[in-house]
């Protein structure tokens, strides 16, 4: 039997896949109703996109660099989706 390994989504900018760095280890999710990241502030899962970070980080960029943009994204979301604060939901 032929196993493969399951192939992670193309990526085309180091913020989409600082994104996907993130949603795999849990520090952000989708707000349900309109699709904004969110936040989860759970500082083990923080820890562990850093880690992911640092161990499998895209070809042609440093472990410190791919770091520094997960930090960066993770600073740029919030707790809360823009819409849903509005009142809107």
């Amino acid at each position: 039997m032929l196993l493969t390994k399951e192939r992670r989504p193309a990526i085309r900018t180091l913020r989409g896949w600082a994104i996907n760095v993130l949603q795999e280890a849990g520090a952000i999710h989708e707000c349900e109703e309109h699709g904004w990241a969110k936040d989860r502030a759970d500082p083990h899962a923080r820890e562990r996109a850093i880690g992911l970070a640092r161990l499998d980080h895209l070809e042609g960029i440093t472990a410190a660099e791919a770091v520094a943009e997960v930090r960066d994204v993770l600073d740029s979301i919030g707790d809360t989706c823009p819409e849903c604060s509005n009142g809107d939901c």
